[in-house]
Parts: C-alpha cells; sequence; structure tokens
C-alpha cells in the first residue's frame, strides 16, 4: 500500500493542475446537481419490525386518504387571571378559531374544546386539535399562514394562545457551529505549525470535501431518499475527519523536508506513510458508519452512509488535493525560518542548526540527516511525558482506568427515549404550549397512546371497540380514553389514551408495557385485536430496538477493531489492548452525556434548558463514530511506535520515539476534531447539542487519556510482548504495509552521499536534491 501511494503522491505532485482542475470539475458537476434537485424527502420515521410502526401501517391501509403521521396542532388556550375559557367572550373567540380553521386548505378535521374534553376542570386551560391530511413538510404555506392568522386574532381577544405539534413547528436555531470549529481549527493548527500557509491547506481541503460531499447529498436526497437530517452528520465528521487526514499529510512533509529530501521526494514520502495511514483509519470509518445499517432504522442507515461518503470524500482529497497544492506550494507549508533559508530545521524534538555533512546540531545534541536515522533533539512536552510514563507505567494505568471507569458509571442510569416539545427553548411556541397543557390537564396530555382496534373478524364492532375501551379505561395509570373514531367500513377504530405521566417518565413506558402484556385476555374478551401506536409508544419501541442492537453492534465493532489492528501491526495484544481502550472511553463518554442530559449536572454550562432521556440513537451512534475516530489515533500513534521498534529500538524507547514524531500531531488533530464538534453544540436543537457534546466528549477521553496515558503505559508494562504474534497467524495474515517500512529501504538503498555547502540545483521534475536548501 506504502508504495501504491508513494508513486499516487508524486503522480499528484507532478499533475498538479490536472488534479486540481478535476477536483474544481468535481465539485461544479455536484453543484450544479444540488441547484437543480427536487425537494429532500421528509425526515423518515418509518421504523420496520416495531409494533408501533405496524399500527401506522394499519392506520393508513384502513383510513385512505389520511396519514397516520399527518400533521396536526394542538392549540392551547389559556384565560387571563381571574378568567375562565368557557366565558362568554372567551368562548367566541375560540369558536371564531375553529370555524375558520375547519375550512381551511388541506384541513382533515378540527376538534373544538367544547365538543370533547377540551376543557380543564378549572376552566382556566382549553385545546383545539387541528388535523391535516398531509405530512408536515407537504404542508403549503397558505395553509400554515390561515392558521397562524387565526391564531393571531385569538391572541387579539386577550387569550394566551400557543401551538404544539408538527404543523407549525419551528425551525431550531442554526447556531455558528462551523464558523466556531473552523475558527478554532485555524488557531490550532497555526499554533501547530507557525505557518499560515500550513494551516491555512488543511482548511482549505476539508471545505472542499464538505461542499462536494454536502452537494452530492442534495444532489441525490430525493433520488436515494436522503433526508434533511444526513447532511448533519455528513457536515460534522467530513469538516473533522478532512482537517485531520490533511494534517497528518502536511505534518508528514515538513518532517520529510526537515531530513532533506526535495519537495517531489517528500510528497511521495508523506502521502506514502501518513497516507497509508489515512486510508485505514478513514476505512475504519467508513465501515463503523456503514455497518449503522445493519440497525434496521431507516434514519440511521441514511445518516451513516452520508457520513462515510463525507469520510470517503475526505480521504481522496488528503490523498490527490494535499500532494497537489504541495506541489503548487511547495516551501510555503514549511516553518518561517526554513523558508527564510537560515539553516535551521524543524525537527520532532525541537530545533536545530545544520552542520557540516548534514548533521544537524542543536543544543549539544545531534542528529543524523539520513532517513530512518535516530532522533535526538531537545526534548519536547510529549517526550517528556512520554518518558514519565514509560518509567511509571502502573499508577498512570490505574489512573486513567479508574478515572474513565468512575465518569462511566452514570452510564448504568442510561434511560433511551427521543426528546420531544418538553426539550426545547421556553422561547418557542411549541415549548409553552407543552408546559400550558401540562399544568392545565396533567402531563399525560402531551404524549397520548394512540390505540388502533381491528374489529374486522368481530361480530359487532363497536361491542368490542366498546370492551376494549373499558379495559384500557379500568387500567393503572390511564387517565382517559377517547370515543372511538371509525373508519368508513365499521371496521376498524382508533382510541387516544392519555395516560397521568409525562411522555419520557418511565412510568409511561411501564404503561405501555402493561397494556400489550394484558392484551392476550382483552382481545379474548373482546373479539377483536388492537395495537398500541402513536409518538409515545413509537419512541419506546425505537429505544428497545436500538438498545437490543447496542451490544450485538458493538461486539461486531470492537471484533472489528481487533482484527484490522491485528492486520496492520501484526499483534495480538495491541489489538487486545486497543479495544479495552476503546471501550472505555465510549462508555466514559456515555456517562458524561447522561450526567448532563439526564441527570442535569452541568447542563446550564452547555445550554440545555431540560433534562430527559437520551436520544435512542445516540448510544448507536457514538459506537460506531469513536470507533472510527479512536483507530485514527491508534494508528498514527502506535504505527510509528513499530516502526521505531523494527528498526532496533527497545520497546520503551519505541513509544518515546512514536510520542516525539506523534504526540503533537495527534494532540492538534484531536483538538481541532474537539473544536468542530462543540462548535454544533452553539444550536438550539437539543439532539445536535448532545451529538456535539458526546462526540467532543469521546475525542477528549480517547486522544489524551486512552492515546496519551493508557496505550503508552500498557505497551511499557508489555515490552516486547506488545508485538508478539504466533507464527501460524504471521504466515496467513497478509502484510499492509502501514508505516511505510518499503519505502525506509528504498530510501536507504538510493540514499546519496552527503552533500557539500554548495546547494545542488533543482532537478528538472521540480524536485530538490539538496537535503538543506529549501
Amino acid at each position: 500500500m506504502a508504495t501504491f501511494l508513494y508513486r499516487l503522491g508524486r503522480w499528484a505532485f507532478r499533475r498538479r493542475r490536472y488534479v486540481g482542475l478535476l477536483w474544481v470539475a468535481v465539485l461544479g458537476v455536484v453543484a450544479f446537481g444540488a441547484l437543480n434537485a427536487s425537494d429532500p424527502p421528509d425526515d423518515s420515521s418509518s421504523m420496520p419490525g416495531i409494533e408501533a410502526q405496524k399500527a401506522f401501517d394499519l392506520i393508513n391501509e384502513r383510513f385512505p386518504g389520511t396519514e397516520a403521521d399527518g400533521a396536526d396542532a394542538r392549540i392551547v388556550f389559556v384565560a387571563p387571571d381571574g378568567q375562565k375559557v368557557t366565558s362568554a367572550a372567551n368562548r367566541s373567540a375560540i369558536d371564531a378559531l375553529v370555524t375558520g380553521t375547519a375550512d381551511g386548505p388541506q384541513v382533515a378535521d378540527v376538534v373544538s374544546p367544547f365538543d370533547g374534553r377540551g376543557v380543564s376542570k378549572d376552566a382556566s386551560t382549553a385545546y383545539a386539535t387541528v388535523t391535516y391530511d398531509v405530512k408536515a413538510d407537504d404542508l403549503t404555506d397558505a395553509s400554515k399562514q390561515k392558521l397562524e392568522n387565526a391564531i393571531e386574532e385569538a391572541r387579539d381577544s386577550g387569550l394566551t394562545v400557543e401551538a404544539g405539534g408538527s404543523a407549525l413547528e419551528t425551525e431550531a436555531a442554526s447556531g455558528m457551529g462551523e464558523v466556531i470549529g473552523i475558527a478554532l481549527a485555524a488557531v490550532v493548527l497555526v499554533i501547530t505549525f507557525g505557518s499560515l500557509a500550513a494551516a491555512g491547506l488543511p482548511l482549505l481541503t476539508a471545505l472542499l470535501g464538505v461542499g462536494v460531499s454536502m452537494a452530492s447529498i442534495i444532489a441525490l436526497g430525493s433520488v436515494l431518499g436522503l433526508s434533511s437530517t444526513t447532511g448533519e452528520l455528513a457536515m460534522m465528521l467530513g469538516l473533522a475527519v478532512g482537517i485531520d487526514y490533511s494534517l497528518f499529510v502536511v505534518s508528514r512533509y515538513r518532517e520529510e523536508r526537515a531530513k532533506g529530501h526535495g519537495p517531489q521526494e517528500a510528497t511521495g514520502l508523506a502521502v506514502g506513510t501518513a497516507g497509508s495511514a489515512v486510508v485505514f483509519a478513514g476505512l475504519t470509518v467508513v465501515i463503523a458508519l456503514a455497518g449503522l445499517s445493519v440497525i434496521g432504522v431507516p434514519m440511521l442507515t441514511q445518516m451513516g452512509l452520508g457520513a462515510a461518503g463525507a469520510v470517503l470524500t475526505g480521504v481522496l482529497i488528503a490523498l490527490t488535493v494535499v500532494p497537489a497544492l504541495l506541489g503548487c506550494w511547495p516551501n510555503a507549508v514549511l516553518a518561517r525560518q526554513v523558508r527564510k533559508g537560515d539553516g535551521r530545521v524543524s525537527t520532532a524534538g525541537g530545533r536545530g542548526r545544520v552542520g557540516s555533512s548534514g548533521v544537524r546540531v542543536g543544543r549539544g545534541r545531534i542528529r543524523l540527516g539520513r532517513a530512518g536515522g535516530s532522533v535526538v533533539g531537545t526534548q519536547s512536552l510529549g517526550t517528556r511525558w512520554a518518558r514519565f510514563v514509560v518509567r511509571r507505567p502502573v499508577p498512570v494505568l490505574i489512573a486513567s482506568v479508574v478515572g474513565l471507569g468512575a465518569l462511566a458509571v452514570p452510564a448504568m442510569d442510561l434511560r433511551m427515549g427521543m426528546p420531544g416539545d418538553e426539550a426545547k427553548s421556553t422561547a418557542t411556541t411549541e415549548r409553552r404550549a407543552y408546559d400550558a397543557l401540562a399544568d392545565g390537564f396533567g402531563p399525560g396530555f402531551n404524549g397520548p397512546l394512540t390505540v388502533v382496534v381491528d374489529a374486522e373478524g368481530a361480530d359487532d364492532p363497536e361491542a368490542a371497540v366498546s370492551e376494549i375501551s373499558g379495559r384500557l379505561a379500568d387500567t393503572k395509570g390511564v387517565v382517559s380514553v377517547s370515543p372511538a373514531r371509525f373508519n368508513k367500513a365499521q371496521d376498524t377504530a382508533v382510541l387516544s389514551v392519555t395516560p397521568s405521566t409525562a411522555p419520557a417518565d418511565e412510568r409511561t413506558k411501564d404503561l405501555v408495557h402493561t397494556i400489550r402484556e394484558e392484551r392476550p385476555a382483552t382481545e379474548s374478551a373482546a373479539g377483536a385485536t388492537f395495537e398500541v401506536t402513536g409518538t409515545t409508544a413509537l419512541n419506546i419501541d425505537v429505544a428497545q430496538k436500538l438498545q437490543d442492537a447496542l451490544v450485538p453492534y458493538l461486539a461486531v465493532v470492537v471484533g472489528l477493531a481487533f482484527l484490522l489492528l491485528m492486520l496492520v501491526f501484526r499483534s495480538v495484544l495491541v489489538p487486545l489492548k486497543a479495544a479495552l481502550g476503546y471501550l472505555l472511553s465510549v462508555l466514559a463518554s456515555l456517562g458524561a452525556i447522561v450526567m448532563v442530559f439526564q441527570q442535569g449536572h452541568g447542563a446550564g454550562l452547555f445550554g440545555v434548558e431540560q433534562t430527559g432521556p437520551i436520544m435512542s440513537m445516540m448510544p448507536i451512534m457514538l459506537v460506531g463514530i469513536v470507533f472510527g475516530l479512536a483507530m485514527d489515533y491508534e494508528v498514527f500513534l502506535v504505527s510509528r511506535m513499530r516502526e521505531a521498534y523494527v528498526h532496533g529500538e527497545r520497546p520503551g524507547e519505541a513509544v518515546v520515539t512514536g510520542f516525539r514524531h506523534s504526540a503533537r500531531v495527534v494532540t492538534a488533530a484531536a483538538l481541532i476534531m474537539m473544536a468542530v464538534f462543540a462548535g454544533f453544540m452553539t444550536g438550539g436543537e437539543s439532539m445536535v447539542k448532545m451529538v456535539g457534546f458526546g462526540l467532543a466528549s469521546a475525542v477528549l477521553f480517547d486522544a489524551f487519556v486512552i492515546r496519551m496515558a493508557f496505550v503508552p503505559a500498557v505497551l511499557a508494562l508489555l515490552g516486547r510482548a506488545a508485538w508478539w504474534l504466533p507464527r501460524p497467524l504471521d504466515r496467513l495474515l497478509p502484510r499492509v504495509d502501514v508505516e511505510g517500512e518499503a519505502l525506509a529501504h528504498r530510501t536507504a538503498a538510493l540514499a546519496a552521499p552527503a552533500p557539500s555547502s554548495t546547494p545542488t540545483p533543482a532537478s528538472s521534475d521540480g524536485d530538490q536534491q539538496d537535503p538543506v536548501r529549501v
């Protein structure tokens, strides 16, 4: 692999104009497709294999012309203090809204508060329900405007009027996530490289990758059924890994230039070594994200495949566009003192000046200028930390495991669900409507259960439905059951069951389970069957399905990590260590999410106004995404340790050498990812905040605790045993040259004699032969 990528890097360097034009053409084509694409489909709520979805499908079948998940609006009226909604003036205003809304376009039905049980016991609050025969995304502006006008007229009468439901759902503030993430990434890159050009190149290529990915998602949205949510994760991950992958290649290029290689050769070596790690790391992310499709949840499948495409695009750009840009500006990405030609070079261990015969001297220590030579220089912070860990591996290992283990403890209290209007800001009308209903009618009114009765085989459908309705009303935890609504064939009825507890309450979940457990006896007595659905039941079923899939998916991902790392590092214990470290970082991150978003510790610091259950998809997403990101750091850090060990260093010194070469770059990459993910927490959508926080905390734990403490401590304790591989496996496994050993042998074989003080002119292909002059 390394040799192929080496040739690819040199080719992109020489054919930089063609590479640039090719990617500009690709961007133009997908942008044209995006501009001319039809609107993407609405967010898919189809969840195959669960009861709530089957009941939705039955409603759509037996009630033709309506959608079970059609748009709805619950208009809540609150009378001024001391008044009642039943007073003549307030009732007149409510009736006017109901009458004016009933004849609106796309309206299927309007239920007045005074026709049913829509008035609270103290008559301070009432609500009207408006249902539409289309989904929320298919509502026309005229339909929305008519409803909004009716609400404004009711408000003019002095009533407090708020609207919940999907019909007038407000869009959450987008925040400045992308801008903040890019700005912080730029600061980290400038500090890391000390060069604006070196900092700007990863940003430029990452933006190109995100542009291509997002335009592709929009262009293919209607064809492949990609919903609008697909792009959120794709943008987040595409931006983060795009910057990181380019960062690794540029950093290795600067290192190879410091060793004395000319621009073209340094580019080839950078792509052959760091690029090999990029390919492997990107492959792990793609596999983990694409693996989300096996869960069986369409939304997860869409998000996973979209993000996998963005990561794949980032890998291709790092392998082609980055070397092409290095060919355009070969010296611009170097440190300023090197560009000025003052005889100083930047090394992994510090800076030194070039002495005679290519020997670099720095503060009484020397470094040989030949490729693959050992590096001795001023000790950086990473080198000092690595030596500290190697000397004291046991305390460091215990501290890292105990610390992450303590953070993981809250994950045992994990409650999965789907945050609703209760998690929105109080500035939204949906949240105010939610609170008003909870105050006036009880928390259960915000999450009624929908019961679909199939009485097709019953002798007396009405009697069967009445029997089921009565038994449901007698169930503990049920406040009321609405009158049945039959279809035209009079063989199917829909009941609305109001629990006494809030939608996200564990007691509501228990109630749904109780109704289903008692169903056989109820169906036997009624002679008809029924199923429980509705948004609340759907969220409960989805959470259970994802919870059941979490352990198998985690086992597959960990097993995959073990096999891939065994293939790369040709070791049994290194992959085992990586899998255990990955589990620690995932569980610690999940525990941190529970602490903030469920238990409320420090919620105010992150703009979380209301705690509740953890988004059902969050644990699965965290497992898949963090797997890929963890393998990034594992490959980039441990591959340099293995490279040093293979070249003859003792195990402890190999750990220090790996840190000297990679710690600074891995730290910068982690800070960039954290900045990008944390930037998305500035938006108003609670689910996006949760994803941003979870991924940022996972990167923090994995990069700075697992990779910087756990990994070197374990390798120091294992010594040579860390790189042990049974002979049968050694013969069976194919060799994947991620460390670029073949390139190291090639460079050593082709090494030129030490240059004289007179610079050698540049060759015809732009590759400078002088190892010092840059």
